[in-house]
């Protein structure tokens, strides 16, 4: 049977279908829904774990007790699963162990452009690239051949594109006989003491060895012969823009593309007469090929930043249609341009988010605000513009202890999530803790993962599987830590919310404040009505503008008197409207109101 998968559904029936027994992650876009989908199916246990190094922990531990595993995560998740990858490239596996990292060229939505490839040439394990759904299932089965055949842990490197595009998939029976568990002691394989480690460093040079001359005769590094003019070596879902673009040249396509194959790479460069390399990101395959002395051209053609799509290779055929070296002209008919200009659609936190009013309330008292990765990073852009500094998960807690640590004459805040905290913010809590700073630390608590699509993690009391378990608490983590000042405050209270934090920016110690409210998108608020704003009673002096809600708009103002010379006033558009109250609160002349809803705030 077939049916249309995304890239991601189509990863996690490989799993099911290739016998996978454990299967662990972090959310992170664009690679979240290959767990969520891989959880439906029977036979598989599925977490999510605290963060991608417990993930990747998981499914080696579960590897070594001769099982199928597999660890997914994005591009920066493999940042932090690095130091165990480094280790299990040397302990090799027992069951097949695999490790899908979903890169994210253009930055849809991460802070960094990483290509992943480097990490499998940096740990000398083998990579293995789908270029589309079909392949996405396929390969897996190849990949967690080549891991058990070879002993070896496998990179299998998926993209924004790949993982959210659709296309038709052969689904099969799970036909992958189940194996009992069982754990052989072997301490010279698995025990990484110097003794054995530097054993394990030799033989891991062989495997890379054999692994080469795997890479040279695997079915899936396929030779494309049309016209012999151009040549194009390519990867992943830069294939399927080549043979869209370029239909006419002849093609090395790389599936296993690390270790490479350099003589299928020199027979492939004999064959045709110039050779372009498109791939996104770095110069992966470009420089390889050129350190075998294969001339390739014009490294500048192709662009090394940003996400590739057929327009760009477009203009690059312009170019070589002009150089003479592409024999035709465009591939295309380019669509008629609209109309009209598409309105701007700037990411904005949602009506109702309780994030709001603390970064509404902070831009009062001008800290030092250092921020952290989730949808509060918006609280950076105007009008909040309440963030200064955003680098990595847990960042928002470290980065924050090591500018109050300069001696800056200035309060310093730290701002992090809740899925973020338990993720890798808790190591930073401790150093405040144990290193006595001063600071202000707010842990946004909405109660769930909502920049990646509202999944649960350990202050949820909820398991991937939908199980009930333990709560982890935020506030008994910042008493073991050593922190004495904790307050818990509910973000739509207005003006507790610019209390506790005035009150905690003045105190001389370390304090943890927890803003708490559910995400609006999974809290119930069905019952509310919209609030309003009276015309005749609205300045206008734009104030609850800078909320930054979505829902508040400017409007002209209709039988404007010339004594009061109005040109707008604020409207509250009642599709959108939440009833959340903030909006109400910090009007200065009383103008917004809604008589079905009490003034006073929602308690917690």
């Amino acid at each position: 049977m077939k049916k249309l998968l995304s890239g991601n559904e189509a990863i996690a029936r490989g799993a099911y279908e290739y016998g996978v027994k454990v299967a662990a992650g972090y959310p992170g876009t664009p690679s979240s829904e290959i767990l969520a989908n891989l959880s439906k199916y029977d036979g598989v246990y599925v977490e999510w774990s605290p963060n991608e190094k417990v993930a990747l922990e998981v499914a080696i531990g579960a590897s070594l007790t001769g099982i199928r595993a597999m660890a997914t995560m994005k591009h920066v998740g493999l940042n932090v699963a690095a130091d165990p990858l480094m280790t299990s490239s040397y302990t090799g596996v027992n069951g097949g162990l695999v490790i899908v990292v979903a890169d994210d060229p253009g930055m849809h939505s991460s802070q960094n452009e990483q290509d992943s490839r480097n990490y499998a040439r940096f740990a000398k394990v083998p990579l293995i690239e789908p270029s589309d759904s079909d392949e996405a299932k396929r390969f897996l089965d190849t990949a967690f051949y080549v891991s058990e055949t070879f002993d070896t842990p496998v990179i299998y490197r998926s993209e924004t594109r790949i993982s959210h595009s659709k296309g038709t998939v052969e689904l099969c029976d799970r036909n992958f006989q189940d194996r009992e568990p069982k754990f052989e002691r072997n301490p010279e394989k698995y025990l990484m003491v110097p003794a054995f480690a530097r054993k394990r460093r030799l033989i891991l040079e062989e495997r890379t060895e054999k692994l080469t001359r795997f890479a040279e005769t695997f079915s899936e590094n396929k030779i494309i012969i049309r016209e012999r003019k151009l040549g194009i070596i390519t990867s992943g879902i830069s294939y399927q823009y080549v043979m869209e673009v370029f239909p006419e040249a002849s093609v090395l396509k790389l599936s296993m593309s690390y270790p490479f194959p350099d003589e299928l790479i020199r027979k492939f460069a004999a064959a045709v007469d110039n050779i372009l390399v498109v791939e996104e990101l770095d110069k992966f395959l470009s420089e390889h090929i050129r350190s075998l002395g294969v001339p390739i051209m014009d490294d500048g053609l192709v662009p090394a930043i940003g996400e590739l799509n057929p327009d760009i290779l477009e203009n690059v055929k312009t170019k070589l249609n002009i150089a003479g070296i592409s024999s035709t002209g465009s591939s295309k008919t380019k669509p008629a341009a609209a109309g009209f200009p598409l309105p701007p659609r700037p990411p904005v936190l949602c009506p109702g988010c309780g994030h709001r009013s603390v970064f509404f309330a902070l831009k009062k008292f001008k800290p030092v605000i250092i921020g952290d990765i989730g949808c509060y990073a918006l609280g950076g852009l105007a009008p909040l513009d309440s963030m200064d500094a955003i680098i990595c998960m847990g960042a928002g807690i470290s980065a924050a202890m090591g500018v109050s640590k300069s001696g800056l004459d200035k309060p310093v805040v730290g701002v992090i999530g809740d899925s973020t905290f338990f993720h890798s913010g808790i190591t930073g809590l401790l150093d405040i803790g144990y290193n006595r700073g001063n600071l202000t630390i707010i842990i946004l608590d909405n109660r769930t993962t909502a920049m990646t699509g509202h999944q649960e993690h350990p202050g949820t009391g909820v398991t991937l599987g939908g199980e009930n378990t333990c709560k982890a608490s935020i506030e008994k983590f910042a008493i073991a830590a050593g922190v004495n000042r904790i307050k818990v405050f509910d973000p739509y209270d207005m003006a507790e919310t610019k209390r506790v934090i005035k009150t905690e920016l003045e105190c001389q110690e370390a304090s943890i404040l927890i803003s708490r409210r559910p995400c609006v998108l999974i809290h119930d608020d069905s019952g509310k009505t919209a609030y309003t704003i009276s015309p005749e009673e609205c300045t206008p002096c734009g104030i609850c503008l800078k909320l930054g809600c979505p829902a508040i708009e400017k409007q002209t103002a209709a039988n404007k008197k010339e004594k009061d010379n109005k040109q707008w006033v604020a409207f509250i558009n009642s599709s959108l409207c939440t009833g959340c109250s903030v909006c109400e609160q910090v009007c200065p002349c009383d103008a917004i109101s809604n008589p079905d809803y009490p003034k006073k705030p929602l308690s917690t």
